[in-house]
């Protein structure tokens, strides 16, 4: 009590008198330094600087600043756990509400003149987050945290600034390999910002065809400390070494983030406390969105790849030369730690830009990224893609201007491999061409990139029959990226800008997919069906026979379905899918009535675009189209492919209701209600259950319209069965047609009593004595309806007369099983 009452007095005097804060933030520091300091005096003071009248101050006095770092960072000897506490708590309020250096502390003329005390203050500062000193590893963080601080904020200040920045690059440099994990990640952030000068890297009104002489008076003030510390024997070794400790592959690695920079693994709150801010400002990457499980990657992390980066911009060709020969080396190990670390290593050097790098190119570079594609390592992969992307990745705010190496790169992707190369390495090499297409744009789209496309889409198109499905789906994934590119440069101004002669090539090259596609899938479909019909026959023949194979042609036929649906899927997961709508909608009819085939591997892949389907919404002109082709596989001839177009048409409906026309949807509900005397039981349930989807909140006239037809037509079938002027023999399927209609009409309204109800539920009711399957349509009806209403049963009985009542009751009586 004493304690606090003393602490809030001295809070009290030093906010009416500021001139006190001075002494006292000496006096008090002192105490944190001072080894022999009791518990209590500890706290008393942490209490007091963790004050904003004190952090107030920091900001304006740098003699009461450099006391207060000193004090923070020189109290690890204090072996209280409380008072470590408070001392951290006191860290990290400064840290996260007063983050950073005021510039005031500055403007002063002593330290615009020399800065000395503060230069010495860095130079202790190094030496205590150093990974030779003996302090406690949160204390050398929070020394290292101080230190970015310091030098960021003096680079515009001090005349001494130059040496400090290189002394703090040089000590983040060297951390890259330190035991801690927490420096380590710290001294990530570090050099991405430190490191901005990048004298060597191409500006984007510059052309690579500069030579080297014309760089040769230009260096980096950080060049000299760096290049001293890279050029050591083992450096990049060590290095790369201690960077891949940080990417733990665990099996919950796909359950984790993306891009979380390997700052998760490690740190604590209590860590990111401490490091706050300086992950945050960073630019993200990617810029475009991910949606290929095959090539997207968390153990890829950019912030590592950017340091690379960074360091050959900062410092030239020399840092190539002193990581070629590490690079290669965990390109080429069997861990898959030290393949992602090399995977960043060389994303960053290939997105460098600076000159030179064409000649490395040329030199090794490409005979690596060869060596990569045709390694036989499959779990690494994703790193690799990722790599790939980030190499070609777009420049500038808005991410289209072109990187230097990126036609290089893409030529290499799409160099066809050596004969005879295994399987993975193909569906390798199609990742790696998706991954690099992504992050083209296609409204800026050069010559070279165009003449790619083609070439790529020739080849895909020919390879959709592949015998592995592996590369299949890699094709599909791969010709939805390229197509998607090629329709939305269609769309661009920058196609519209070409010359004359360019353009008629690139329009036939745009349109021929389109049409291959569509009609292909026509005919391979077909193929398909007949296969299908054929062993149906042959196995219903011969029922002791084994399974009958189906033969060459019309293996070829599912696999290239397979691929197409590949494609498909990709589009609709890339976000794209608005331009390739017209391809889609012509694609519709296979998606629905492949669902159900003798090739389940098809079927699920059906079944999968098929739940993607249901949440694409056309647009004119392609609606028209959809719903043509929607009304024409209502009719097919497989009741199973009527079936699965009923199920799309209620959630087609339900998407489309403000869009489509009054005369599409009384097509549609004509539709439906045609199948509810379909042949097949299953289809005439289904429609029933459609139709009272669609009465919940479809439009108003048709609604009433359907419903008063449903009670006139079981009305007029009551009325010829009593005159029985009905034949016997009259099909199952015209008698159960009416009885659905009421179904859908009493399941449309589950839980009000509006004012038709009653009659429509009676009148359902009537037809009890019917035989199945109508009996049981009707006992389910009245049961699910006597449940859905029996909490408000009491109330809208009152609805029905006696006798309504009594027919209810005689009926749901002997049901209550459904119930």
């Amino acid at each position: 009590m004493v304690l606090r009452l003393a602490g809030k007095t001295l809070l009290k005097m030093i906010e009416r008198w500021p001139s006190m804060i001075s002494k006292c933030v000496l006096s008090l520091t002192e105490n944190l330094r001072d080894s022999k300091s009791s518990e209590h005096v500890v706290l008393g003071s942490c209490a007091v600087l963790a004050s904003k009248t004190v952090f107030k101050h920091l900001a304006m006095d740098p003699k009461s600043f450099c006391s207060f770092i000193r004090g923070i960072l020189l109290s690890s000897h204090h072996e209280s756990l409380e008072a470590q506490k408070a001392i951290n708590e006191v860290f990290f309020t400064y840290n996260i509400h007063f983050s950073g250096i005021s510039r005031s502390i500055f403007r002063t003329s002593d330290y615009l003149i020399d800065g000395t005390d503060f230069a010495n203050l860095v130079s202790q500062i190094v030496s205590l987050g150093s990974d030779s000193s003996s302090l406690h590893w949160r204390y050398n963080l929070m020394a290292n945290r101080v230190l970015l601080l310091l030098a960021m904020t003096s680079r515009n200040y001090l005349n001494s600034s130059s040496a400090i920045l290189s002394d703090t690059a040089g000590h983040f440099l060297k951390s890259l390999k330190c035991q801690l994990p927490q420096t380590r990640i710290l001294a990530i952030s570090a050099l991405n910002t430190l490191l901005k000068e990048s004298p060597y890297k191409f500006s984007a009104e510059e052309q690579p065809l500069f030579s080297d002489d014309l760089w040769g008076n230009t260096k980096s003030s950080l060049e000299g400390a760096l290049t001293r510390i890279f050029q050591e024997d083992g450096f990049f070794n060590e290095t790369l070494n201690s960077l891949s400790l940080v990417h733990i592959i665990t099996d919950t690695e796909s359950t984790s983030s993306g891009g979380n920079n390997g700052n998760s693994i490690f740190q604590s709150l209590t860590d990111k406390s401490i490091t706050r801010f300086y992950f945050d400002f960073s630019a993200s990457w990617p810029r475009t969105p991910s949606w290929i499980s095959l090539i997207d990657s968390n153990s890829f992390y950019s912030k590592f790849a950017r340091i690379f980066k960074r360091l050959v911009q900062e410092c030239g060709m020399s840092v190539l030369l002193a990581l070629r020969s590490t690079l290669e080396e965990f390109a080429n190990a069997q861990e898959r730690s030290k393949q992602c670390v090399a995977a960043e290593a060389f994303a960053g050097i290939l997105h460098s830009d600076v000159n030179g790098i064409l000649g490395a190119w040329d030199s090794w570079m490409m005979v690596q990224l060869q060596n990569i594609i045709l390694a036989q390592s499959v779990e690494s992969i994703p790193e690799w893609a990722s790599c790939i992307r980030y190499a070609v990745s777009g420049k500038g705010r808005y991410g289209t201007r072109v990187p230097l190496l990126r036609q290089k790169i893409l030529d290499c992707l799409a160099t066809p491999l050596p004969p005879k190369v295994t399987t993975t390495i193909v569906a390798k090499r199609y990742a790696f061409l998706s991954a690099s297409l992504i992050e083209i744009s296609p409204q800026k789209m050069a010559a070279g990139e165009l003449q790619l496309h083609n070439k790529l889409l020739e080849e895909l198109l020919g390879n959709m029959c592949h015998s592995s499905a592996q590369v299949r789906e890699n094709i599909g994934v791969t010709l939805s990226v390229l197509c998607s590119n090629i329709r939305l440069y269609a769309l661009s101004d920058n196609h519209r800008s070409h010359e004359g002669g360019n353009n008629d090539v690139h329009n036939q090259l745009m349109e021929s997919w389109i049409e291959l596609l569509t009609v292909r899938a026509s005919q391979v479909l077909m193929n398909i069906q007949n296969a299908s019909h054929s062993v149906t026959l042959e196995t219903s023949r011969d029922i002791s026979a084994p399974d009958v194979q189906l033969n060459g042609h019309s293996q070829d036929d599912v696999k290239w379905m397979e691929t197409l649906f590949h494609f498909i899927i990709s589009s609709l997961k890339s976000g794209r899918s608005s331009c390739l709508l017209d391809v889609i909608v012509g694609l519709l009819y296979p998606v629905i009535s492949l669902q159900e085939t003798l090739n389940k591997d098809l079927s699920a892949l059906a079944k999968s675009a098929f739940e993607l389907l249901l949440w694409r919404i056309f647009w004119e002109p392609h609606l028209q189209e959809a719903v043509s082709v929607i009304l024409s596989s209502a009719n097919d001839s497989n009741w199973r492919t009527r079936s699965a177009t009923l199920t799309y048409l209620q959630t087609f409906m339900h998407r489309h209701t403000f869009i489509l026309s009054r005369t599409e949807k009384q097509k549609i509900w004509r539709t439906v209600e045609k199948l509810l005397k379909d042949i097949q039981v299953e289809v005439r349930e289904h429609a029933a259950a459609v139709l009272a989807g669609l009465m919940k909140d479809g439009d108003e006239d048709l609604v009433r319209d359907f419903r008063d037809r449903a009670y006139k037509d079981a009305i007029a079938f009551q009325e010829k069965r009593k005159q029985r002027n009905m034949s016997g023999g009259q099909s199952v399927a015209s008698i159960h047609g009416p009885v659905l209609a009421l179904t859908a009409c009493v399941l449309s309204s589950p839980y009000d009593m509006p004012s038709w109800l009653p009659e429509h539920v009676i009148l359902l009711a009537c037809f009890g004595g019917e035989p199945s399957p109508v009996k049981s349509t009707v006992t389910k009806a009245v049961a699910e309806f006597r449940r859905t209403h029996a909490d408000t049963w009491d109330i809208q009985k009152n609805s029905f007369t006696e006798e309504q009542l009594e027919v209810l009751a005689d009926t749901s009586s002997s049901s209550s099983y459904f119930a």
